[in-house]
């Protein structure tokens, strides 16, 4: 079972695609989501999305970050190819994805999406369909007020 709306949001810390540290706290709206694996037709689809709607979050004062469990190697290559201008954090060990309680018991983080604000979980999506869920999850997040459109 998942971290569930509510819940404190665990304070982490992860390398990204660039082999620097981020640490992050959950205090300014984020929406973090995590994926099976890099350059995999679903995980290229949902983050091209993502990146595709990026300006729209960063105009809404959300940042976004990927996670899956691969090593920051391949968050480089899968960044560079598709030429994302979020953060992947690399899960190697699955230290981030057992934080949040995200199944890993099949090699592969589960798609899961958190929307965390003010050190606390917002919303939990699970079971992602990746077409269409960047959209869905800044629509949701203006709806339910979290954020708006500066």
């Amino acid at each position: 079972m998942t971290l569930d709306t509510g819940d404190a949001a665990p304070a982490v810390e992860a390398t990204n695609q660039r082999e620097e540290t981020v640490a992050l706290d959950f205090e300014e709206p984020t929406v973090l989501y995590f994926y099976p694996r890099d350059d995999t037709p679903g995980c290229t689809t949902e983050a091209e999305q993502f990146d595709a709607e990026l300006e729209s979050y960063h105009d809404a004062g959300v940042s976004v970050f990927g996670v899956s469990t691969d090593d920051v190697e391949s968050h480089e290559e899968f960044a560079e190819k598709y030429e994302l201008r979020f953060d992947l954090l690399a899960d190697p060990e699955g230290e981030i994805a057992d934080a949040f309680d995200v199944d890993t018991s099949r090699g592969a983080a589960e798609r899961t999406t958190f929307v965390l604000a003010d050190g606390e979980v917002q919303a939990v999506y699970e079971g992602v369909q990746p077409d269409g869920h960047a959209r869905d999850v800044l629509a949701d997040m203006l709806d339910d007020g979290l954020v708006a459109l500066e």
